[in-house]
């Protein structure tokens, strides 16, 4: 069985070269994604990080629902933060109301040194078809 490479008209442009998700025996992997408006992917990106991390969770979203999934359905999530130390704590709070209490999905946070378009975050999961 070959991979399915998706692209999903709603969700953002891609700041570089990859498929918004790839999907495989059911498990799906979808690409990280920045706090790029879908609909204006120049425009200045939101201020802070919650208002960024809100952003990367609705673009989340917006790939999930193209491939008829919801949050819900996500196994495993890696975080990335450039300012780990300062923005660590307001990203979890942001982050954990995207979720019904007692169903988080496991999780990595990073800090890294840069990412794309300046961002102060970038999220990537995996989900599972039901």
């Amino acid at each position: 069985m070959l991979p399915i490479h998706h692209m999903i008209d709603q969700a953002p442009q891609p700041v570089a070269p990859f498929s918004h998700a790839v999907e495989i025996d059911g498990w799906v992997f979808v690409t990280g994604q920045m706090p790029t408006l879908p609909d204006d992917p120049d425009a200045p990106l939101p201020e802070g990080i919650e208002a960024q991390t809100v952003r990367v969770m609705e673009n989340l979203k917006l790939v999930l629902g193209g491939l008829g999934l919801g949050l819900e359905n996500t196994t495993f999530i890696r975080v990335y933060l450039t300012e780990f130390k300062r923005d660590y704590q307001e990203m979890n709070d942001t982050y954990r109301s995207f979720f019904e209490p007692g169903k988080l999905p496991g999780r990595t946070c990073i800090g890294v040194s840069g990412l794309a378009v300046d961002a102060l975050v970038e999220i990537d999961l995996i989900a599972r078809r039901p």
